[in-house]
């Protein structure tokens, strides 16, 4: 059976993304090959189809537990024979699954790096016919890496035990720095290096000025409703209160969070893998163990501190290359707090590190130009366009000013204030003093006698502020953390004493709610109501097996149905993500569906 027969016959499609094929083939030459595929870039299927072609079990570790069970449903609702050893199971499962390993019943075999340190576990995979071992989420080896976990580096007693077994190794993202690590301590011998392009053309990135956040935030997931997302913050608290909001605001919400017990977390879980709900508010600890192909948006309510998990949340969106938002929610006030968090770092090296990979992801938030260019750059790839016709400042140039008088009087006024004072006030008492605003609080402070009050009515307290997120953003201005107060830095202070130049783009805001356009959420031409009634379908053959929607079809392949209207076998075989498998299982019911809408 060759590469393409089998990529066919168990997972429905008829060609390959980029390198996979190359690296599939890699894998049965026994070869060692380290793998850079992004975030929905079809990575899996790289070790998954190379275990049909050989005999023999081939191992994938992985730090991903939730992961682990999602892989192996979807694994064998394709037919295919696989397994996990992890925590989540208890003793009488695990030891019915090392009997059927010890049997060769299994082509795939998930575990967690720790499972490779339990007493015993090396010596009885000895009996396993080893023949492929698979290291995902590789980057985790390397301390420059944005995800270290030490245990990784216990790996190197599985790369001895096995010495004769080709290895392959599996990342998202991933600096020369971290490459050239991922190598030396898995002890790869002279590995293929296989770097696919960053580009996801199907997603949307976008950056809106958070006012109001919690407005905005339902308002852009109100006109979605419809669809599944996933809301990234900064705190469990947050987590937790605007997954209540937007329930109450009719969208079916759950937080995800280290504070919830694991039971907690996995129920919450399961129901947005199961599309119960459609909103996840999550801290970070979510979204690894995520394969959900149909996930249309993702919002960053709070700024990330780096790029590279920046790239990689995003990249659960549109995994399924059906058109999908990256949306960034960021003001200045955000910037401030990321800085005030970095400066507590005690070890001067992560601290200037910290701040390098913030400063990155601060001019990404601010920048004019192409954001998809921007973000291939970072990672070492040429944007293949100038622009890229799928971000905002691309569908619509962002207006450009000339902010140097008006920072001026802004820090100007900053530093009077505290001159006369002798303490520092918020962003918005600050506005009042520059618009000439009457308050008790203004006269008791004296602040109505300074020489800069008043001087800046010719501007909204809106543009103000957002004058305000820019100067923090460039680090003029810095808010210190518990009570939110401003303050000049040094490099403030130089620029309004040598009255330095700032130009910057005006901020962007979430529309008001309105209805998405079909354009904007399909590639594939097709009914959307007999889409809907497929959607409806494939919910009911999901739950009566109890596995999550997206394992029956892809939302892509629901569209390829509806476009195509398939009315026999070879016909239904023919839609791409359709294998014979599936055609077996689902075929039927799927194909009635179709007949009875065309019959209506």
């Amino acid at each position: 059976m060759t590469l393409e027969t089998a990529l066919k016959q168990y997972f429905g499609f008829d060609s390959f993304r980029p390198l996979q094929r190359e690296i599939a083939q890699a894998v049965l030459d026994g070869e060692d090959a380290l793998a850079l595929l992004p975030t929905g870039g079809g990575k899996s299927l790289c070790y998954q189809l190379p275990a049909m072609l050989s005999p023999g079990l081939t191992l994938v570790v992985s730090p991903l537990i939730a992961l682990m069970k999602d892989q192996v449903d979807a694994l064998t609702a394709n037919g295919i024979a696989a397994t996990f050893l992890n925590s989540s199971i208890d003793g009488d499962a695990a030891a019915a699954r090392l009997a059927a390993l010890d049997r060769g019943e299994y082509h795939l075999l998930y575990v967690a790096p720790e499972r490779i340190a339990v007493p015993g576990f090396l010596e009885r995979m000895r009996g396993w016919n080893l023949r492929h071992i698979a290291v995902d989420e590789a980057h985790c080896v390397s301390e420059w890496g944005h995800d270290f976990r030490p245990e990784y580096r216990r790996l190197t007693a599985l790369r001895e035990a096995f010495a004769g077994v080709p290895v392959l190794a599996l990342t998202a993202t991933a600096t020369e720095r971290v490459r050239e690590d991922i190598e030396r301590f898995l002890a790869l011998r002279s590995p293929t290096r296989f770097v696919g392009s960053f580009n996801r053309p199907n997603l949307r990135y976008s950056v809106f000025e958070k006012h109001d956040a919690v407005t905005q935030l339902v308002s852009f997931a109100s006109a979605r409703a419809h669809e599944s997302g996933i809301v990234y913050v900064s705190s469990r608290n947050m987590a937790a209160d605007l997954a209540v909001k937007l329930t109450q605001a009719g969208i079916e919400a759950r937080p995800y969070h280290a504070g919830l017990t694991p039971q907690q977390r996995t129920r919450n879980q399961e129901l947005f893998i199961r599309d119960e709900i459609r909103v996840v508010c999550a801290t970070i600890a979510f979204g690894m163990g995520i394969d959900k192909s149909n996930v249309r948006y993702v919002v960053h309510y709070d700024v990330p501190k780096n790029l590279e998990g920046y790239y990689q949340e995003t990249g659960r969106a549109g995994r399924d290359g059906l058109p999908s938002d990256c949306v960034l929610f960021f003001n200045g006030a955000d910037a401030a707090k990321q800085r005030y968090f970095i400066r507590q770092m005690p070890n001067v090296a992560e601290r200037t590190q910290a701040e390098r990979l913030l400063r990155k992801m601060l001019d990404y938030a601010a920048m004019p130009e192409c954001r998809r260019a921007f973000l291939l750059s970072y990672f070492g790839e040429e944007s293949p366009y100038r622009t890229c016709g799928n971000c905002d400042n691309c569908l619509q140039a962002p207006e450009l000013v000339d902010g140097t008088l008006a920072a001026q009087k802004l820090l100007s006024c900053l530093y009077r204030v505290r001159a006369k004072s002798g303490f520092s006030t918020g962003a918005h008492h600050l506005v009042d003093v520059l618009r000439g605003a009457t308050s008790e609080r203004m006269t008791e402070w004296g602040h109505d006698q300074l020489s800069t009050y008043g001087i800046g009515k010719e501007y909204t307290k809106e543009q103000w502020l957002a004058l305000v997120s820019e100067l923090l953003r460039a680090g003029w201005i810095e808010q210190e953390d518990a009570r939110r107060t401003l303050f000049l830095t040094s490099d403030g202070l130089a620029a309004l004493r040598e009255g330095r130049s700032i130009r910057f783009a005006l901020p962007r805001f979430v529309k008001k709610k309105r209805k998405q356009k079909a354009s904007e959420r399909v590639l594939v031409a097709g009914d959307d109501e007999l889409f809907e009634r497929l959607r409806e379908l494939r919910k009911r053959l999901a739950d009566a097996a109890e596995i999550p929607p997206y394992v029956v079809f892809s939302d892509a392949t629901l569209r390829s149905l509806a476009a195509q209207k398939p009315s026999d076998a070879a016909s239904f075989l023919a839609v791409s993500g359709v294998g014979e498998v599936k055609l077996e299982r689902y075929g039927e019911a799927f194909m009635a569906t179709i007949a009875e809408f065309q019959a209506a």
